[in-house]
């Protein structure tokens, strides 16, 4: 490590602003978006699954209250489901008596449920209508073989259905990315966060927030080549001969 910091300190000697202490802001902040984006996409994929089959139910007893939280979750602003979520817990009656509140009174926590609840609100629709939109000649072979409604949702529906929502879903991945920059205003050192204290630090609004866009420039190519990559071996089928 101190060689590392000692190239660092030679490689950028002269330089004002870009130092080894204002790079490793960015690191924290780095690390910090890259767990809350990771964490709120994957507690949310694993809520989405059910929640789209409830969606996708005949039944308007399951499938109402479902349409009624994605509803409200993707009409309304994620900044305002971040201010209700991370101000408003303290106000629910109780909650710092319980064993809760030393997570929910750091800012991480509360940036992660409300992540967390918009992205799966966004994935259980994309999933809905994946599962909607398969053919029905899969559904009318896969009664014919005798299988219940569970193993065909297991084994042809579902798998089904991701292939063909992977696209609409690597999509939602990157907006979550995007989106995640609003975790500073919450007090956050996320990457966002770590430009707004090297500006007010240094007086340098263009320097610090073009190095950070270009960090998350480089997050989004990333994230474009796994899904590209995951999309080329998943729907190699349906490519022409």
């Amino acid at each position: 490590m101190d060689m590392i910091n000692q190239w660092l300190a030679a490689l950028l000697e002269g330089n004002v602003i870009f130092t080894p202490q204002t790079l490793g802001y960015y690191w924290e902040g780095l690390v910090t978006t890259s767990q809350l984006v990771f964490l709120s996409l994957v507690i949310g994929l694993v809520m989405a699954v059910p929640l789209a089959i409830g969606r996708s139910s005949r039944h308007r007893w399951i499938s109402l209250p479902i349409y009624a939280y994605t509803y409200v979750f993707r009409g309304t602003p994620l900044l305002v489901q971040l201010y209700i979520i991370y101000y408003g817990v303290v106000f629910v009656e109780g909650i710092q008596e319980t064993f809760l509140w030393p997570m929910l009174r750091e800012a991480f926590y509360p940036a992660l449920i409300a992540f967390t609840l918009n992205t799966a609100a966004y994935t259980t629709e994309i999933f809905r209508g994946a599962i909607k939109a398969t053919p029905r000649g899969e559904i009318e072979a896969a009664r014919a073989y005798g299988m219940s409604q569970a193993l065909m949702m297991r084994r042809i529906i579902l798998p089904s259905a991701f292939r063909r929502a992977l696209p609409a879903y690597g999509n939602e991945v990157i907006f979550m990315l995007h989106a995640s920059a609003i975790a500073s205003v919450v007090t956050l050192m996320d990457l966002t966060g770590a430009a707004r204290f090297v500006y007010a630090r240094y007086y340098a609004p263009f320097e610090a927030f073009i190095f950070v866009a270009l960090i998350y420039l480089c997050l989004t190519f990333a994230i474009l080549y796994f899904f590209r990559y995951l999309e080329k071996k998943l729907l190699a089928h349906l490519k022409p001969a």
